[in-house]
């Protein structure tokens, strides 16, 4: 007896069943197929990572170079699967992962163009990040959104903190680079205001420092400084945080009975006990 034809009816339904496995997480077999993602964008990472090492690569290198091009194949599948079955590929296309999913395959294409370019398959690592799917931590969705409000409503203020910073450290390299001069290492603005951004930051490498007491006690002052310095965006972001915490806070309604004021953490209307 001959098999049915497929109709565009089951066609579009196997193609539907393709798209909840590869966008979802709530079933096993969705989460499956993130879980055999993650492994092999894991192991295709160690294998650039081996490849890199000269001992390994010259011992093993055509079988780390199929194995590369095994999982390029593989992910290069999975991308226009993921723009097929997608209901509105562009967005996808241009979404964060669908940049990242790009990246992760164009290095071994463009390799056989410039040798060496496979080494940025190390993009392929932020595609981890899906695992956050599969762990379900959609419950930190919303913190996540905070904390993008919190950054977004203080970039204004931390430009302006930078241009600050950017403007003191050349004031400060110069005023060193009259104090020490090139006799003792600073022999450039520009190297000075290095120094000054090194000091500033207190990471100081310890490759030019200065000489003269009065140098010295110049460079103090600026390594007391700096530790006020890396505290102000801390304080902008914390500030924007609070702000943007007790304003979702006071949004929350619930649409029963128009209850305010609810956590955003709160699944279930305080008042009349409705799923929010």
């Amino acid at each position: 007896m001959p098999e049915p034809e497929e109709t565009p009816e089951h066609w579009s339904k196997f193609r539907e069943r393709c798209r909840l496995i590869i966008f979802h997480s709530t079933r096993p077999a969705e989460k499956l197929f993130d879980v055999l993602l993650i492994l092999a964008i894991i192991v295709s990472v160690i294998t650039v990572m081996l490849a890199s090492v000269e001992s390994i690569r010259a011992e093993y290198g055509g079988l780390l170079y199929a194995v590369e091009w095994v999982f390029t194949g593989l992910f290069t599948l999975e991308y226009f699967v993921r723009i097929y079955v997608s209901k509105k590929p562009l967005r996808y296309i241009f979404s964060f992962f669908g940049l990242v999913d790009l990246l992760s395959i164009l290095p071994t294409y463009v390799d056989l163009f410039l040798p060496g370019a496979h080494y940025l398959m190390l993009f392929r690592a932020l595609r981890v990040l899906r695992i956050f799917r599969v762990l379900k931590m959609v419950q930190f969705v919303g913190e996540a959104n905070q904390l993008y409000a919190a950054i977004k409503a203080s970039l204004r203020k931390i430009i302006v903190f930078v241009m600050a910073v950017v403007t003191m450290v050349l004031i400060l390299g110069s005023i060193m680079y009259l104090i020490e001069g090139p006799e003792h290492g600073f022999t450039s603005i520009p190297k000075s205001v290095y120094w000054a951004i090194v000091t500033l930051t207190t990471v100081g490498y310890g490759d030019i420092s200065p000489q003269t007491p009065l140098g010295q006690m110049f460079a103090s002052l600026i390594m007391i400084t700096g530790y006020g310095v890396i505290a102000v965006p801390t304080g902008i972001v914390t500030a924007e945080l609070t702000l943007a915490t007790t304003t979702e806070k006071n949004e929350r309604r619930c649409e029963t009975c128009g209850e305010t004021g609810h956590k955003y953490t709160a699944k279930y209307c305080r008042n009349c006990g409705e799923r929010l």
